[in-house]
This record gives structure tokens, sequence and C-alpha cells, in this order.
């Protein structure tokens, strides 16, 4: 066995001791605050710490990225939003800045001298599309907040895939270095308070899609638009060829974007065929409801409604604005169990923002026949040589429907036990799932089941939709889940309450750019 690995007791036992981690040869480092990920749940929490007075040689944050925004950049870039386009964040939501003053809107508007986002800012959306910020312009300002916090002085590079709970109270973080930077296999972190952030577990594949992929053996026809797919619009541009999008939401619009932009704005002789599982005419829910416009006809609910139109449903954001600050959030806070998880099933469903270059761009096709929809599933794929016959079941019956390329943009997210991590928490940890099957988080972000004496374990990001607060899984709903569990630790005296003065006087720091 390599120097300082797990040993067979220490995988099986769910309490460790400090005797037990030092037996296995392993060293241990002590650090009051553990975050794992890495990622920008990981960086919006340590941010509020440190503004909350937090030292960095209190906290650690340990992971496999180089930056915050590294594995976010990859799915925005892969999902055809590059640094150059716009992301579906609202323009106060910025990671970088805790007040969300100024906007993102009004700083572009400001430092280009920008008429049109200013006016935009006034107006939206009732003259104009939702401002959303540029994908760099998020990324640069993060990059601005990491440094000027000293996030690099606290990351240490490394796979986390256990989190144990301590005898005597607290926790072992373990941590895999890269090859040839320790002398032992695994490091231990023994701190009082774990703060879990590894974002989505995985790509999600429907079973047909993946049964395809694994049978023949084709990754390069059939692909998901969250893995790297350049591939697929290079070929398109070389010669004709149809391509079938699946995937009503964000995604698909951005997909859709690109094969139009590059079929007419640089010669690219691409059919689309879209197929969507769930067709909205009309206005709707999140349970794929529609408003019957016929006398006497059914009623989406008053308040819970959203604009569908030519198989979209329409949402400037993942979730209405009150799931932020305003009603929903404060009725998600009080519901338990079933009634918890009825509220997700009617916030959710699949939408896109409503934008007038999509839909100049897709009316467009239908005239002239490049673009069609379809509405059904996928019951069967059969190879045609190079090319993909899809059995779609409709209304009408199943159709055949031959392509060259299929971009699957119908999920992300794998189930939670998917995480080796994730899996571990909930069979050692004392970790449990909540209504929808994510991590089952508290109003303060606390991992339900798994405190440990005076050490406390906190969760936030994707694993934990579903929870007391929606929206979790944005850059703001980062942000609120890290004011959460700054406000629990300031209650445990970890750090310093934020009041109005230490909040002004912070803010003018984070202007110039000073250290907290």
């Amino acid at each position: 066995m390599p120097a300082g690995d797990l040993t067979d007791q220490l995988l099986a036992t769910d309490f460790w001791t400090d005797e037990m981690v030092a037996g296995a040869g392993i060293p241990i480092v002590d650090i009051p605050f553990v975050t794992v990920g890495s990622g920008i749940g990981s960086f919006v929490t340590v941010d509020y710490l440190r503004i909350a007075g937090v030292p960095t040689a209190q906290m650690r944050v340990l992971g496999t990225l180089d930056h915050p925004w590294q594995t976010y950049e990859y799915l925005t870039r892969v999902s055809q939003i590059p640094r150059g386009e716009r992301l579906r964040s609202d323009s106060a939501s910025r990671p970088d800045n805790i007040w969300g003053f100024p906007s993102y809107g009004l700083s572009e508007g400001v430092r280009n001298f920008n008429l049109k986002v200013l006016w935009g800012l006034f107006t939206e959306p009732i003259f104009s599309d939702y401002y959303t910020p540029k994908a760099g312009q998020a990324f640069e300002t993060m990059e601005r907040e990491k440094n000027r916090i000293g996030y690099d002085e606290m990351l240490v590079k490394g796979l986390v895939r256990i989190v144990r709970r301590r005898y005597g109270g607290g926790y072992f973080t373990i941590l895999t270095p890269p090859e040839g930077l320790s002398a032992t296999k695994r490091i231990a972190f023994r701190s009082q308070y774990v703060h879990i952030a590894v974002g989505y577990p995985g790509l999600k594949f429907l079973p047909e899609l993946q049964r395809y992929r694994t049978e023949h053996n084709d990754y390069r026809h059939i692909v998901n638009a969250y893995e790297a797919h350049e591939h697929v619009y290079e070929r398109l541009m070389q010669q004709p060829s149809t391509v079938m999008v699946r995937g009503g939401g964000i995604v698909a619009s951005r997909v859709l974007q690109r094969l139009m932009d590059d079929r007419l704005l640089h010669g690219a002789q691409t059919n689309i065929v879209h197929l969507f599982r769930t067709y909205y005419h009309g206005t709707n829910d999140g349970y794929g409801n529609e408003e019957d416009q016929r006398p006497g006809g059914g009623k989406t609910r008053m308040f819970m409604r959203r604009r569908g139109e030519n198989g979209w449903a329409y949402q400037g954001f993942n979730y209405p604005k009150s799931v932020w600050g305003g009603q929903l959030k404060k009725q998600v806070r009080g519901l338990e169990g079933e009634q918890r998880a009825e509220i997700y099933k009617r916030m959710g469903g699949t939408n896109t923002p409503w934008r007038k270059l999509w839909q100049k761009q897709m009316n467009q096709g239908r005239r002239e026949g490049w673009y069609t929809a379809l509405v059904g599933t996928v019951d069967d794929m059969q190879p045609n040589g190079e090319r993909i016959v899809n059995h779609v079941r409709t209304a009408q019956g199943t159709v055949p429907v031959e392509v060259d390329f299929v971009i699957d943009c119908t999920g992300l997210e794998a189930d939670i036990a998917e995480h080796r991590l994730l899996k571990d928490l909930l069979e050692h940890g004392g970790a449990s799932r909540n209504p929808t099957g994510r991590l089952n988080v508290d109003r303060n972000f606390e991992l339900i089941g798994t405190r440990n004496g005076n050490g406390t374990m906190y969760a936030s990001g994707a694993t934990t939709l579903g929870g007391y607060f929606p929206g979790v899984d944005t850059f703001l709903g980062l942000q609120v889940a890290a004011q959460e569990i700054y406000q629990d630790l300031a209650k445990r005296k970890f750090c310093k309450r934020i009041g109005p003065v230490r909040s002004t006087i912070q803010w003018w720091k984070w202007l110039f750019g000073s250290k907290p």
C-alpha cells in the first residue's frame, strides 16, 4: 500500500479517531474551515467570509480547478456561449460583488458609455430584452475579486472523495493531491466546518442516446451539448447535412442560434429538425399545462404562468424573480415534503428567454423550409451507413427521421449518488435526500444529519436543489446560500457580522480593489 493511504478500516468506519488517521500514515492539517469543490460555489462562500473578516490562514479551498469559473466557462463555451456572448443572468447577479452594485449592466453602460445598454436597463422587459452580461465580463470580474481576496493563498489542488465525521467533533476531509506533490497519497484536513459545493454530479444521457453510443461506439454523431462537439459544426460547414436538436431550453436556443448563424452568415447548408417532447402553443405552467383558449376551457394557475409559442416556453431567467427575494422565496421556505416538491414542479419545466434575434432566425427557417419542428419521443435509433435513423413516436404514429448528427440539449444533471463524494456522504456521513432527490439542507444550508459535536457541514449549489430556497444553481442563488452560511457562522463566532459600517467600508475596498 502506498504511504499515507486509506485503509479498509477507515473506509468501513463512519466516525474516525485522530489515531486511526495517523495510524494509516496520513498527515493531518488543522484548518478551521474547508470548502470542497473550488468552483463558483466555493468562491462566493469564501468571498463572503473574507469580507466578514476571516483571514486566509483559517480557510482552505480544496479542488481540482485552477480558477473558480473554469468548469462553468467550459460548459458555457461548449453549449455555444463563448466569452463574447451573453449569459442568462440578471444584471445584479454578480458573484464578484455581494452588494450587486453597480450591476453588470450599469458597469458596462458607464464604462463604454453605451447609451443602448443604459436605455435597455430602464426599458426592460417591455421595450427591450432583459439585460444579461457577457460571459467574459463575468469571468473577468471574478478574476479581479479572486486576486483581491487572496483566493490562491487558500487553494489546495487535489481531489476530494471522502469527508468523514471525527470523534470529538468536526470532520476529516481527505484530499488526494496531484502525483508528485506530496510524500503521501492522501492528506487529511481536520476542521470544524466543511462546505460542499461540487456542482453538477455529471452529464445525464437519455437511455436511447446512451444505448446507441455504447452499442455502435459512436461518440461523434451523437453528442451532448455540454460536451465538446465543435467537430459537428465544422462538418456542417463543409457539406450539406441534417442535424436533429433535442430539447427546448436555453441550451437548445444557443445551439440553434449557432447552427442558424453558420447557415445565414457563413454559407452552411444545414437542415435542422428540432424535436420537442412537449410543444407549447400558448401560456403554460411548469407542468406543461397550457391555457385553453376555447370557451369554458381550462386555465393555468393565474400567478404561475409563462408565455409560450412555437413549441417554446419563454421565461426571462431560470426561475421567476420572486424566488430570490419575493413571495416564492417566502412560500418555499415554509413548505415541507411533498408540498415543497409540488411547488418545485410548478416553478420548473424547460424554458428559455425570448430574444428578437432568435425569433427572426427561426421565422426565416420556417419560411424557407430548413428549420422544422417535430413533437414526440424517440423509440429507437439505428445506423444507416454514416447516418442515423430516429424512429420518432408522434401523435400521428411513428415517423422515421434520418439525420447526420444528433445534438442532445435535454439535461445536465445525473443522480447525486453518481458523484463519489456525495455517495459517501449518503452512505457514511449522515446526509440524506430532500423531496426532489438532492442533498437535504436546512434553511441555513446546513447539511441535515451531518452535524458532529461543535462541527457543522454545509452544502450549496445544484446538488441542493429542492431545499427551502429555490434557484440554488444560479449566480445569485449561490450568493444567497453563502449569505445564509456566513450568518450561521457569525452566530457561532467564526466571523464578524457585516453590519452597515463594515458593509460600507468593505464596498469601498471592493470598488478600489483593496484587500478586505
